[in-house]
Protein backbone atom coordinates (compact mmCIF):
# COMPACT_ATOMS: atom_id res chain seq x y z
CA UNK A 1 0.00 0.00 0.00
CA UNK A 2 1.30 3.46 -0.91
CA UNK A 3 1.56 6.19 1.69
CA UNK A 4 -1.43 8.42 1.03
CA UNK A 5 -1.50 11.68 2.97
CA UNK A 6 -5.01 12.09 4.42
CA UNK A 7 -7.02 14.88 2.79
CA UNK A 8 -9.67 16.67 4.84
CA UNK A 9 -11.76 19.24 3.00
CA UNK A 10 -14.23 21.71 4.46
CA UNK A 11 -17.08 22.39 2.02
CA UNK A 12 -18.68 25.61 3.26
CA UNK A 13 -21.47 25.44 0.68
CA UNK A 14 -23.74 28.53 0.62
CA UNK A 15 -22.44 30.00 3.85
CA UNK A 16 -20.19 32.91 4.84
CA UNK A 17 -19.69 36.37 3.38
CA UNK A 18 -16.12 37.22 2.47
CA UNK A 19 -15.68 38.92 5.86
CA UNK A 20 -17.04 35.92 7.74
CA UNK A 21 -14.86 33.61 5.63
CA UNK A 22 -11.73 35.52 6.65
CA UNK A 23 -12.62 35.08 10.31
CA UNK A 24 -13.38 31.39 9.84
CA UNK A 25 -10.08 30.54 8.19
CA UNK A 26 -8.13 32.61 10.72
CA UNK A 27 -9.82 30.87 13.63
CA UNK A 28 -9.13 27.49 12.05
CA UNK A 29 -5.45 28.30 11.60
CA UNK A 30 -5.17 29.33 15.27
CA UNK A 31 -6.46 25.91 16.32
CA UNK A 32 -4.04 23.85 14.22
CA UNK A 33 -0.37 23.16 14.94
CA UNK A 34 2.50 22.48 12.52
CA UNK A 35 2.33 18.74 13.17
CA UNK A 36 -1.34 18.72 12.15
CA UNK A 37 -0.34 19.94 8.69
CA UNK A 38 2.48 17.40 8.58
CA UNK A 39 -0.04 14.58 9.06
CA UNK A 40 -3.02 15.87 7.07
CA UNK A 41 -3.60 18.04 4.01
CA UNK A 42 -6.22 20.60 5.04
CA UNK A 43 -8.41 22.39 2.47
CA UNK A 44 -11.30 24.82 2.80
CA UNK A 45 -13.77 25.52 -0.02
CA UNK A 46 -15.56 28.85 0.52
CA UNK A 47 -18.24 30.29 -1.78
CA UNK A 48 -16.96 31.97 -4.96
CA UNK A 49 -17.46 35.46 -3.49
CA UNK A 50 -15.04 34.69 -0.65
CA UNK A 51 -12.26 32.99 -2.61
CA UNK A 52 -10.12 36.08 -3.17
CA UNK A 53 -10.39 37.21 0.46
CA UNK A 54 -9.50 33.77 1.78
CA UNK A 55 -6.64 33.46 -0.72
CA UNK A 56 -5.13 36.72 0.51
CA UNK A 57 -5.35 35.89 4.20
CA UNK A 58 -3.86 32.43 3.60
CA UNK A 59 -0.94 33.96 1.71
CA UNK A 60 -0.39 36.95 3.99
CA UNK A 61 -0.49 34.86 7.17
CA UNK A 62 1.56 32.02 5.60
CA UNK A 63 -1.11 29.46 6.44
CA UNK A 64 -0.66 25.87 5.37
CA UNK A 65 -4.32 25.60 4.49
CA UNK A 66 -5.18 24.81 0.88
CA UNK A 67 -7.83 26.70 -1.03
CA UNK A 68 -10.62 24.84 -2.77
CA UNK A 69 -13.60 25.78 -4.91
CA UNK A 70 -17.05 24.22 -4.81
CA UNK A 71 -17.76 24.06 -8.53
CA UNK A 72 -16.47 25.09 -11.96
CA UNK A 73 -17.75 25.45 -15.52
CA UNK A 74 -16.06 23.47 -18.27
CA UNK A 75 -15.56 26.27 -20.80
CA UNK A 76 -12.62 28.63 -20.36
CA UNK A 77 -14.52 31.73 -21.45
CA UNK A 78 -17.55 32.82 -23.45
CA UNK A 79 -21.17 33.87 -23.20
CA UNK A 80 -22.01 31.85 -20.09
CA UNK A 81 -23.57 34.33 -17.68
CA UNK A 82 -23.05 33.46 -14.06
CA UNK A 83 -20.42 30.76 -14.59
CA UNK A 84 -16.83 30.58 -13.30
CA UNK A 85 -14.05 28.96 -15.33
CA UNK A 86 -11.12 26.81 -14.28
CA UNK A 87 -8.50 29.37 -15.45
CA UNK A 88 -10.22 31.98 -13.26
CA UNK A 89 -9.97 29.71 -10.23
CA UNK A 90 -6.35 28.82 -10.96
CA UNK A 91 -5.43 32.52 -10.90
CA UNK A 92 -6.79 32.63 -7.33
CA UNK A 93 -4.35 29.90 -6.27
CA UNK A 94 -7.13 27.35 -5.93
CA UNK A 95 -5.63 23.86 -5.59
CA UNK A 96 -8.70 21.62 -5.43
CA UNK A 97 -12.13 21.85 -7.04
CA UNK A 98 -15.16 19.90 -5.87
CA UNK A 99 -16.92 18.43 -8.89
CA UNK A 100 -20.28 16.68 -9.19
CA UNK A 101 -21.51 17.11 -5.62
CA UNK A 102 -24.86 15.39 -5.20
CA UNK A 103 -26.50 18.72 -4.36
CA UNK A 104 -25.47 19.97 -7.79
CA UNK A 105 -26.63 16.78 -9.44
CA UNK A 106 -29.99 17.04 -7.67
CA UNK A 107 -30.68 20.79 -7.80
CA UNK A 108 -28.87 21.82 -10.99
CA UNK A 109 -29.18 18.80 -13.23
CA UNK A 110 -25.53 17.79 -13.44
CA UNK A 111 -24.91 14.45 -15.12
CA UNK A 112 -22.00 12.06 -15.39
CA UNK A 113 -21.16 13.71 -18.72
CA UNK A 114 -21.06 17.26 -17.39
CA UNK A 115 -19.11 16.06 -14.36
CA UNK A 116 -16.49 14.55 -16.68
CA UNK A 117 -16.23 17.80 -18.64
CA UNK A 118 -15.67 19.69 -15.41
CA UNK A 119 -13.00 17.20 -14.33
CA UNK A 120 -11.17 17.71 -17.62
CA UNK A 121 -11.32 21.50 -17.24
CA UNK A 122 -9.92 21.35 -13.71
CA UNK A 123 -7.04 19.12 -14.79
CA UNK A 124 -6.29 21.28 -17.83
CA UNK A 125 -5.86 24.26 -15.49
CA UNK A 126 -3.42 22.21 -13.36
CA UNK A 127 -5.72 21.93 -10.36
CA UNK A 128 -6.95 18.76 -8.68
CA UNK A 129 -10.59 17.62 -8.93
CA UNK A 130 -12.42 16.11 -5.99
CA UNK A 131 -15.01 13.99 -7.77
CA UNK A 132 -18.15 13.32 -5.72
CA UNK A 133 -20.08 10.08 -6.10
CA UNK A 134 -22.85 8.51 -4.05
CA UNK A 135 -26.17 6.70 -4.06
CA UNK A 136 -29.63 7.79 -2.94
CA UNK A 137 -31.49 6.02 -0.14
CA UNK A 138 -33.75 4.35 -2.69
CA UNK A 139 -30.75 3.02 -4.60
CA UNK A 140 -29.16 1.70 -1.43
CA UNK A 141 -32.35 -0.01 -0.29
CA UNK A 142 -32.60 -1.61 -3.74
CA UNK A 143 -29.11 -3.05 -3.30
CA UNK A 144 -27.65 -0.87 -6.05
CA UNK A 145 -25.26 1.33 -4.04
CA UNK A 146 -22.06 -0.16 -5.42
CA UNK A 147 -23.43 -0.35 -8.96
CA UNK A 148 -24.44 3.32 -8.93
CA UNK A 149 -21.17 4.54 -7.46
CA UNK A 150 -19.01 2.50 -9.83
CA UNK A 151 -20.96 3.87 -12.81
CA UNK A 152 -20.44 7.43 -11.56
CA UNK A 153 -16.70 6.86 -11.14
CA UNK A 154 -16.45 5.42 -14.64
CA UNK A 155 -18.43 8.31 -16.06
CA UNK A 156 -16.30 10.95 -14.36
CA UNK A 157 -12.95 9.41 -15.31
CA UNK A 158 -13.83 8.19 -18.81
CA UNK A 159 -11.08 8.93 -21.30
CA UNK A 160 -8.60 10.32 -18.76
CA UNK A 161 -5.04 9.12 -18.92
CA UNK A 162 -3.24 7.55 -15.98
CA UNK A 163 -1.56 10.76 -14.80
CA UNK A 164 -4.87 12.64 -14.84
CA UNK A 165 -6.56 9.96 -12.76
CA UNK A 166 -3.68 10.01 -10.27
CA UNK A 167 -4.16 13.78 -9.88
CA UNK A 168 -7.78 13.29 -8.85
CA UNK A 169 -9.44 12.46 -5.55
CA UNK A 170 -12.82 10.77 -5.23
CA UNK A 171 -15.28 11.53 -2.45
CA UNK A 172 -17.88 8.91 -1.63
CA UNK A 173 -20.89 10.73 -0.18
CA UNK A 174 -24.07 8.70 0.19
CA UNK A 175 -26.78 11.21 -0.70
CA UNK A 176 -28.98 10.16 2.21
CA UNK A 177 -26.21 11.02 4.71
CA UNK A 178 -25.50 14.58 3.56
CA UNK A 179 -26.66 17.12 6.11
CA UNK A 180 -29.04 14.66 7.76
CA UNK A 181 -27.03 13.61 10.78
CA UNK A 182 -27.10 10.04 9.45
CA UNK A 183 -23.86 8.38 8.44
CA UNK A 184 -22.93 5.21 6.65
CA UNK A 185 -21.51 2.56 8.93
CA UNK A 186 -17.71 2.56 8.65
CA UNK A 187 -17.74 -0.98 7.23
CA UNK A 188 -20.31 0.00 4.60
CA UNK A 189 -18.34 3.12 3.67
CA UNK A 190 -15.15 1.06 3.45
CA UNK A 191 -16.86 -1.43 1.13
CA UNK A 192 -17.90 1.31 -1.31
CA UNK A 193 -14.56 3.12 -1.06
CA UNK A 194 -12.88 -0.18 -1.85
CA UNK A 195 -15.11 -0.54 -4.91
CA UNK A 196 -14.10 2.97 -5.97
CA UNK A 197 -10.42 2.07 -5.73
CA UNK A 198 -11.06 -1.18 -7.57
CA UNK A 199 -12.72 0.74 -10.39
CA UNK A 200 -9.72 3.06 -10.63
CA UNK A 201 -7.51 -0.04 -10.81
CA UNK A 202 -9.57 -1.40 -13.70
CA UNK A 203 -9.35 1.91 -15.54
CA UNK A 204 -5.60 2.37 -14.96
CA UNK A 205 -3.37 0.04 -12.95
CA UNK A 206 -2.54 -0.95 -9.40
CA UNK A 207 -0.02 1.81 -8.76
CA UNK A 208 -2.44 4.52 -9.85
CA UNK A 209 -5.24 3.00 -7.79
CA UNK A 210 -3.06 2.97 -4.69
CA UNK A 211 -2.14 6.63 -5.13
CA UNK A 212 -5.68 8.01 -5.55
CA UNK A 213 -7.19 9.35 -2.36
CA UNK A 214 -10.74 8.22 -1.62
CA UNK A 215 -12.63 10.36 0.88
CA UNK A 216 -15.80 9.75 2.85
CA UNK A 217 -18.42 12.46 3.27
CA UNK A 218 -21.81 12.62 4.93
CA UNK A 219 -22.34 14.04 8.44
CA UNK A 220 -18.66 13.64 9.35
CA UNK A 221 -17.85 14.71 12.91
CA UNK A 222 -15.06 14.62 15.46
CA UNK A 223 -16.90 11.72 17.03
CA UNK A 224 -16.85 9.45 13.98
CA UNK A 225 -13.83 10.53 11.88
CA UNK A 226 -11.50 8.06 13.58
CA UNK A 227 -13.78 5.12 12.75
CA UNK A 228 -13.74 6.01 9.07
CA UNK A 229 -10.02 6.78 8.92
CA UNK A 230 -9.27 3.36 10.42
CA UNK A 231 -10.44 1.77 7.17
CA UNK A 232 -7.77 0.96 4.60
CA UNK A 233 -9.50 2.55 1.62
CA UNK A 234 -10.65 5.75 3.37
CA UNK A 235 -8.06 8.49 2.99
CA UNK A 236 -9.86 11.52 4.37
CA UNK A 237 -13.16 13.32 4.55
CA UNK A 238 -15.28 15.86 2.73
CA UNK A 239 -16.86 17.74 5.62
CA UNK A 240 -19.99 19.85 5.31
CA UNK A 241 -21.76 21.38 8.31
CA UNK A 242 -19.01 20.66 10.84
CA UNK A 243 -16.49 22.60 8.73
CA UNK A 244 -18.38 25.85 9.41
CA UNK A 245 -17.32 25.70 13.07
CA UNK A 246 -13.53 26.12 13.37
CA UNK A 247 -13.46 24.22 16.65
CA UNK A 248 -15.35 21.24 15.25
CA UNK A 249 -13.40 21.21 12.00
CA UNK A 250 -10.06 21.46 13.81
CA UNK A 251 -11.08 18.52 16.00
CA UNK A 252 -11.74 16.47 12.86
CA UNK A 253 -8.36 17.41 11.39
CA UNK A 254 -6.62 16.58 14.66
CA UNK A 255 -7.98 13.05 14.98
CA UNK A 256 -5.50 10.48 16.19
CA UNK A 257 -5.59 6.74 15.53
Amino acid sequence: MSERTPLIVGNWKLHASHLEAIQMVQKLSYRLDPDDYDRVEVVVAPPFTALRSVQLVIEQDHMRIGLGAQNVFWEGSGAYTGEVSAPMLAKLAVRHVIVGHSERRRHFGETDETVRKRVEAVLAAEMRPIVCVGETLEEREAGKAEEVVVAQVRGALAGLDREAVMSSSIAYEPVWAIGTGRTALPDDAALICGAVRGTVRELTDGEAAESVRVLYGGSVSAGNIKDFMAKRDVDGALVGGASLDPDKFAAIVRYRM
